[in-house]
């Protein structure tokens, strides 16, 4: 990989930092904030995040055919550092402010902010590939800008009527909504124990790492085809230490495929019994992205019986 594609990958490692975290963030404030505008903005913009950091995600896949391996641990680490900076504040986010409208508030603002500096971000990605004759990535990078602009311009004209929100009901005692009612508990729970998991997999990854014995001593289809059992940090894990290692593309590939978002933080780490447990209360859409993500990964027979249950009782 010569210097500009070395840059290019460098800029491209900082959009999906930015991503990764951003996408923690959004779930913490979509957990607290009632149904609405607002709420749908949020929610829709959670998939186009999720959506842009899988498309950086696959240019990265793509340019980093022929890179070296200090280069993709740092890019691991700085996704890493997004992740864990984004999940500390996300209890913040949901206790911050005197009344629930306040907390909404102060989280719309900080959510411009952030809409800036992914602006910021992808127009620098853009101009830096556009300049090394990158189309591609130059392309993407102004495609997805053009999402966060959209987004910046949609929150900012909720602003008003979000301070008026908070006037009614801080200076005239009339609240419009119950936060309680919203799941802001659950989420500073789910927050703060991914805390935990997403800053033990910043550590420098070793052998002792990989949740996958004697690991150096499997060929890549052996590797392969014990994937399907590990967590999503796992998974990354095993990710950063074979690009550091041997780099084989077929190990690296199917890690790709099985990269994604848990149904819920902290889905990988839980028994059947708990996973069953947590259905019974989810809505359809949520106990389908269960058994999609339970196929693709662990496919534990158990909780897909469970799926099928609770929709056809839906």
């Amino acid at each position: 990989m010569n210097k500009a594609e070395q840059k290019v990958v460098q800029y491209l490692d900082e959009a999906h930092a930015t991503e990764a975290g951003l996408t923690r963030v959004l779930e913490s404030q979509i957990a607290m904030t009632p149904r609405g505008a607002y709420r749908t903005a949020l929610e829709q913009h959670l998939g186009e995040t999720r959506d842009h950091a899988a498309r950086v995600r696959e240019r990265l896949r793509e340019l980093r055919q022929a890179q070296n391996p200090m280069l993709a641990g740092i890019g691991f680490v700085e996704t890493v550092i997004g992740q864990t900076l984004a999940l500390w504040k996300a209890p913040l986010d949901l206790m911050r402010g005197t009344s629930g409208e306040e907390k909404i508030l102060k989280n719309a603002k900080d959510t411009c902010a952030t809409e800036a500096l992914e602006i910021a971000t992808y127009t620098a990605l853009e101009q830096v590939a556009r300049a090394v004759g990158d189309d591609a990535t130059a392309k993407l990078a102004a495609s997805i800008r053009a999402d966060e602009e959209k987004m910046l311009a949609r929150v900012t004209a909720e602003l008003p009527k979000l301070a008026r929100a908070v006037v009614r009901a801080e200076v005239e005692g009339k609240p419009s909504f119950d936060a309680s009612a919203t799941g802001a508990a659950d989420a500073i729970r789910e927050a703060g124990e991914a805390v935990t998991r997403t800053a033990r997999a910043a550590v420098p990854v070793t052998a002792d790492d990989v949740a996958i014995p004697r690991y150096d001593e499997l060929t890549a289809d052996e590797v392969v085809g014990r994937l399907g059992d590990l967590s999503q940090a796992e998974l990354a894990t095993v990710g950063a230490y074979e690009r550091k290692r041997q780099d084989r593309a077929t190990v690296l590939a199917k890690v790709e495929s099985l990269r994604g978002d848990e149904p819920w933080p902290g889905y990988d780490e839980l028994t059947v019994a708990e996973v069953r447990d947590a259905l019974r209360e989810a809505d359809e859409e949520r106990t389908k992205a269960v058994r999609a993500y339970e196929r693709a990964h662990k496919n534990r027979a158990g909780v897909i019986a469970a799926t099928d249950r609770e929709l056809a009782n839906a």
